[in-house]
């Protein structure tokens, strides 16, 4: 069976770690090491490590790469300089989602975009298609790159141990290139966690030596490697999305709560941009809420939301936060179901289970 899934440069460290190791949209991946909820507290007190090298990279160069990025995403990469990132999507003509991504600007001719795992070659395509008369060279460097995270309240201080760089004057989506005892490094502070923290994207041949690397580096601090689950449970704390959960190309940017990445004022065209305006004129049917569950039970994925007995929506990510000690959820509702405070129902093996509608993150850090 895993002989067919791709593997990350990491693959044997995790075995050697003892991770249990699954199938993750066509990747070998640690879903944990010593479990969960001990990997999700680690990041949410001290610090965990996470292999995220199965993302994509698309390196794309040349004197248009801004406007064709611009064309291609909703956020507006005209307004990044030099060693800034954002987020952003790419939207098909009407609006709805292919993918959510990243966008790093090297310098006025060169950005780094890192996509999602399951999406690399429809993103690929996808970019490729609309290259058209614009002067950019697109190289897919997802195979060469390494991508390790180290997330929590103490990543700043372990990293800083081995970057020659003043890591407190790295401000949030914002980035530097470095040498880490001698590997050339990207250094980010992003994150899919809710905590401070850093990406770090490397040359394939040295992830194995900068994971080692860090996890001796932070070992005294209680640093320990985390898996899919950790990652999965802290990024809905967060209230950050999955793509292929809580939005794909059936489901509009604006359903989605994404809005705030859209910049329609004063703003290049590019891919969706009409149909976004005249979508958020005409208002919408539907919206993503988040949601905390007041009876017992666990609101999973695909879950039937109900309201005055018929069902209105699907939870669309949901788990027990370890944070918490609570069930939360996200889930797709009626704009009439929108409003924090509303009350409706999940089924839940066959039970009706009561959730409440609440607003914004469901953790946030001090």
């Amino acid at each position: 069976m895993t002989e067919a899934l791709k593997k990350t440069p990491l693959a044997e460290e995790h075995e050697k770690l003892g991770a249990k190791m699954v199938p993750f949209g066509g990747w070998y991946m640690p879903v944990q090491y010593t479990g969960l909820v001990e990997e999700h507290t680690a990041v949410r007190e001290k610090a965990g490590l996470f292999d995220v090298s199965h993302m994509g990279e698309v390196r794309v160069t040349g004197k248009d790469a801004v406007a064709f990025v611009d064309h291609l995403t909703v956020n507006q990469v005209t307004k990044l300089v030099d060693g800034q990132a954002h987020y952003t999507a790419f939207c098909k003509p009407d609006g709805t989602v292919i993918d959510d991504l990243l966008v790093y600007r090297i310098g006025p001719e060169e950005l780094l975009l890192v996509i999602n795992a399951g999406n690399i070659d429809k993103d690929v395509a996808w970019i490729e298609r609309h290259v058209g008369d614009f002067d950019v060279i697109v190289k897919n460097e997802s195979n060469a790159i390494a991508q390790i995270a180290i997330q929590g309240p103490l990543a700043e201080e372990i990293l800083q141990r081995i970057c020659p760089e003043d890591l407190s004057q790295i401000n949030y989506y914002w980035f530097v290139h470095t040498s880490i005892k001698g590997l050339p490094t990207l250094v980010s502070r992003t994150g899919y966690t809710g905590e401070d923290g850093f990406e770090c994207y490397c040359s394939a041949d040295h992830g194995v030596r900068l994971w080692n690397l860090l996890l001796e580096t932070g070992r005294e601090d209680g640093l320990i490697p985390a898996g899919l689950g950790a990652r999965d449970t802290l990024r809905l704390e967060a209230r950050m999305h999955l793509y292929g959960n809580d939005m794909d190309e059936t489901t509009h940017i604006l359903e989605a709560g994404l809005g705030w990445i859209v910049k329609l004022k004063n703003s290049p065209e590019f891919i969706g941009k009409e149909q976004i305006r005249a979508q958020k004129k005409a208002g919408l049917d539907r919206r993503l809420v988040g949601f905390e569950v007041k009876g017992r039970g666990i609101a999973r994925q695909g879950y039937p939301i109900v309201h005055e007995d018929r069902d209105v929506g699907r939870v669309t990510s949901g788990t027990h936060s370890p944070t918490l000690k609570k069930a939360i959820g996200l889930g797709y509702v009626p704009l009439a179901l929108t409003e924090p405070g509303t009350v409706f129902h999940v089924r839940i093996r066959n039970k009706l289970v009561e959730a409440e509608v609440v607003k914004g993150p469901f953790y946030k850090r001090a």
